[in-house]
């Protein structure tokens, strides 16, 4: 077969690759991942890049390579590992006594045995070192799931895990990545990765499986059954992990196809199996996750809002990255943002989009069914901000930052499927927005959301905001608690036995509720 070589610009990397190979394959030989959001189908157009000295523009995970050739990456096609990644999380308010250690006490007798907590999720990876004996945390090291050049939701990934040789690579990936932050965690610690002897790891079904090497076809189709559901202790090295040859991997229960154990560990963590009244959690990110404690009794159920919330899907849209507007606020005719990092705003993400679109609701630029509306009765300054674009409405928050028509809709889709979701839950058990005392709001999108915009987007039960609690990461906060106490691990192991799934695509007015709930 005939080869080419490929030189990448500004990088100076260069690769001998076959004929008919992606500019995107080549990429990832030397080391540069590209945004594929929509997992290589070539609809999201973020892995964009410039070929030739006359700079035309191709997409590289469309562009078959049939010639020596010179590839200029934009940094905007770039997969940075430098987002703003959620660490912290709520701290339960029950005692915990640290006893998982007792198990490896005739190893070491000083107490040398440490463990690590690590949240998995669909973007982001958090790893956290931790004393077993005392229960003391040490260090933190975070990552952007490398998973994510294969697509940004977990449908993509399922999508390109079709043979064997794929989904190898898709649990390499996530190895690989975790065996650097564990080195990192080491390192920062001032310990020996041989004294690393238990692991707790959490995430959706689909990241469980692809990290535990269990088939995921099933999740990929109706009636998306996991091949799985089950608590496991699995030995690190049958994993790939660089860690002691005796090291246990301890992974809690799944609740259902798109509900993992991490919804199960923030559960846990805010205490919901332990907690009497009406309390809602809310993880919303591609999936939406979504679990309600009624008088002891627990019901959860997911929701489909696709990655629009972390920019895939949007115009200008982007992760939590440096230069990403992440807020937006008005005052008049005056639009004030904040980006991440400081400087110009080259793109948009999840907290800043709801914020957006929150302004045009009030400036009356969109009305309630998410149209743009008539003009003629917009200030002067505001209205200067609408622009064609595709021979549609869009409005001008910075010279490189624009949100379309088309955008708004993507919001209104993800928003109403988030909305449908509690307010189909709510209606089985019989209660109101109004009854609900506490309404948890998990994840990175959840804890950089302002409550104002969420509630006036319909996001957001309509409760009181004083009812609404951040609680960060509270899937890393869980698997802290099961890393360190096996009593919390038992109540993990009640908890998913008491939870009763809802499917709420399945319900019979699941369309009439979803339509309603895509209005502002």
């Amino acid at each position: 077969m005939e080869h080419f070589n490929v030189i990448f610009e500004p990088d100076g990397r260069q690769v001998s690759i076959h004929s008919g190979a992606t500019i995107f394959e080549a990429a990832g030989r030397v080391g540069i991942i590209l945004n594929t959001l929509c997992g290589g189908k070539g609809i999201c157009g973020k892995c964009a890049v410039s070929i030739g000295s006359e700079k035309r523009k191709v997409l590289a995970c469309q562009y078959h390579i049939n010639s020596d050739l010179t590839v200029t990456v934009p940094d905007s096609s770039r997969f940075y590992i430098s987002g703003k990644i959620l660490s912290e999380g709520v701290s339960s308010k029950t005692a915990i006594v640290p006893d998982v250690y007792e198990k490896y006490s005739a190893i070491d007798l000083a107490g040398n045995i440490f463990g690590v907590a690590i949240d998995i999720g669909t973007t982001t990876i958090v790893a956290k070192l931790f004393s077993l004996k005392s229960g003391q945390h040490l260090t933190t090291a975070t990552a952007l799931n490398p998973q994510r050049q294969f697509g940004a939701d977990c449908i993509s990934r399922i999508s390109f895990a079709q043979t064997d040789e794929d989904l190898a690579t898709l649990h390499t990936s996530i190895i690989n990545c975790i065996n650097e932050l564990l080195a990192e965690l080491c390192s920062g610690a001032e310990i020996d990765i041989q004294q690393i002897y238990e692991i707790c790891a959490v995430g959706n079904t689909t990241m469980n499986h692809i990290f535990l090497k269990l088939p995921i076809a099933g999740l990929g189709c109706s009636p998306y059954k996991p091949f799985s559901v089950a608590a496991k202790n699995t030995p690190a090295a049958a994993l790939g992990l660089a860690v002691n040859s005796a090291a246990n991997v301890y992974t809690p229960e799944n609740i259902a196809g798109f509900v993992g154990s991490d919804t199960l560990a923030a559960a846990i963590a805010v205490d919901m199996d332990l907690s009497s009244g009406k309390n809602l959690l809310l993880d919303i990110g591609t999936n939406g996750e979504i679990v309600l404690g009624v008088d002891g009794k627990i019901y959860a159920a997911s929701c489909a809002a696709g990655p629009a919330f972390e920019g895939a899907g949007i115009t200008f849209g982007s992760a939590a990255v440096e230069g990403a507007l992440e807020a937006v606020v008005a005052d008049g005719d005056e639009i004030t943002i904040d980006v991440i990092g400081g400087g110009e705003a080259k793109s948009i993400c999840g907290s800043g989009l709801l914020d957006a679109v929150a302004v045009l609701l009030d400036l009356a630029v969109i009305d309630s069914s998410g149209r743009f509306a008539d003009t003629d009765k917009l200030s002067p300054a505001i209205r200067s901000r609408i622009v064609e674009r595709d021979d549609a409405p869009a409005f001008v928050f910075t010279d490189d930052v624009l949100l379309t028509q088309k955008d708004i809709r993507m919001v209104q889709l993800a928003k109403g499927a988030v909305a449908a979701g509690v307010k189909i839950l709510l209606g089985k058990v019989g209660i109101d927005e109004s009854d609900l005392e506490r309404v948890f709001l998990a994840g990175a999108f959840g804890s950089y959301i302002r409550k104002e915009s969420a509630l006036r987007l319909r996001l957001l039960p309509a409760v009181d905001k004083c009812r609404i609690i951040f609680t960060g990461n509270a899937a890393c906060s869980g698997a802290e608690l099961l890393l360190i106490s096996e009593l919390i691990r038992v109540r993990a192991s009640r908890l998913a036995q008491r939870v009763e799934y809802i499917d709420i695509a399945a319900e019979q007015n699941f369309q009439d509720i979803f339509t309603d709930c895509m209005k502002f």
